[in-house]
């Protein structure tokens, strides 16, 4: 029962397609868990466009989509998920921190309206299935796949994941932003122990202290907190767009050097926690 993680988008705030933003990938935030064959889909930055074209040539016809929240740079990619819009497949939409603006189909139906964007929600013909938790809530989904969910400090709010599947687990925790010197318990709870921790890394420490109450971390604070929770790798993730390939390259190599369970997360890349 395999436990396979595949990364849509990584970049947040805009895309970035262009020359300097190759190697890492210039798409937002998206990334996709197949898990013993069942598909759960984080966020529908502009990445979903192309994860729709895989699902449509591995023939799946069902997924769950869990939103982090509702930011553009997370929503902006659902239009363009094609398989969304063919009959024969299912998708279950669900959000924990919807409700106060009328639940996470509004949201959805909302950015799909005039003068926004010319085709309604009502043009997807798949079945589409809308629920709205409680941050904080654990719920199973599918077979046997276990999700905890916490709150992140960000602007308008937004929530972390922790899946279980088969003895196996991934985190999803963007976007979110600490204070120095005072590690997240939430998060910390929800990591301990994680295989794989994915961690909004846009800032650096240097950074950070021009950039406080923007909603976003730094990479060295994800190692911090995977280290004290005895997680076992971190995927750093949610790219600031002004960070191009050489500055990425640079914090790749310092990130492998302070701690061996650090990495960088790009388009493309493909983790198997088997």
């Amino acid at each position: 029962m395999s436990f396979k993680i595949k990364f849509w988008g990584v970049r947040g705030s805009i895309a970035c397609p262009t020359p300097n933003h190759m190697s890492y990938g210039g798409n937002t935030s998206c990334v996709e868990m197949s898990l013993g064959g069942q598909h759960v889909i984080f966020d529908a930055g502009s990445g979903i466009r192309l994860a729709g074209h895989w699902i449509k040539r591995q023939n799946v016809t069902h997924a769950t989509l869990l939103f982090s929240h509702t930011h553009w740079d997370h929503i902006n990619g659902l239009p363009f998920f094609s398989p969304a819009y063919h009959p024969q497949r299912s998708f279950l939409i669900m959000a924990g921190h919807s409700e106060h603006t009328g639940g996470i189909r509004r949201v959805v139906s909302g950015q799909m309206t005039t003068p926004h964007f010319p085709v309604p929600v009502e043009a997807m013909k798949a079945a589409i299935t809308y629920e709205d938790f409680a941050v904080g809530d654990k719920f199973t989904i599918g077979r046997g796949i276990k999700v905890r969910t916490v709150p992140l400090n960000h602007p308008n709010g937004a929530t972390g994941y922790r899946i279980d599947f088969r003895g196996r687990s991934a985190c999803y925790i963007t976007d979110t932003e600490h204070v120095p010197g005072k590690p997240d318990q939430n998060i910390l709870g929800l990591i301990e122990g994680a295989d794989l921790v994915i961690y909004d890394s846009t800032y650096t420490d240097a950074e950070f202290s021009a950039k406080v109450g923007w909603g976003h971390s730094t990479w060295e604070e994800g190692i911090r907190l995977c280290r004290a929770a005895g997680a076992k790798s971190l995927a750093i993730f949610h790219h600031d767009p002004d960070h191009e390939d050489n500055f990425m390259a640079e914090v790749e190599a310092t990130a492998r050097v302070t701690w061996s369970g650090a990495m960088v997360a790009r388009d493309g890349l493909r983790i198997n926690l088997d």
